[in-house]
């Protein structure tokens, strides 16, 4: 299994950056997505519906399989010798980063429920600022592995 981790270290690390990229775009869209529901469509109407579309479609065909393979490959990559010193504060910033990132992930997915219940409380203020939170995470996650200055 070590021989093969090593040999497909170049595919896993691919497959991990282009999952992570497709999640963050999600993560980046939905936020927005969510203000102009709130701003602008309200609920009980065709746009309404038509919002609500949009955003299970992104958050179910893209969010939770990029989320899912941005795990798999990414713990591949941990399981592969040589590639995570685990006596360094990095692996650690960027673990608590990507949980972090997990969390946004679902509570977007608690929202978008609220959404087609009807249900919805948040301000479109609000979720504006909840829109920062995977830029902030992210720019944790990068700077740990790239610079790793810890």
């Amino acid at each position: 299994m070590i021989d093969f981790l090593m040999d497909a270290y170049p595919w896993v690390k691919s497959l991990h950056v282009i999952s992570v990229i497709a999640w963050m775009a999600g993560l980046f869209y939905l936020p927005r997505l969510f203000v102009y529901h709130v701003e602008k469509v309200g609920s009980g109407n065709e746009t309404d519906q038509l919002f609500q579309t949009m955003e299970v479609k992104l958050f179910r065909l893209i969010m939770n399989p990029s989320m899912i393979a941005t795990w798999v490959f990414g713990l591949l990559l941990i399981a592969t010798p040589g590639v995570v010193d685990w006596s360094a504060i990095w692996p650690w910033t960027k673990a608590a980063a990507v949980l972090g990132m997990t969390w946004f992930h679902h509570w977007l997915g608690r929202r978008r429920k609220e959404f087609i219940d009807g249900t919805s409380q948040h301000t479109g203020r609000q979720f504006r600022l909840m829109n920062e939170v995977p830029t902030l995470l992210m720019v944790v996650i990068v700077i740990s592995v790239i610079a790793r200055p810890f």
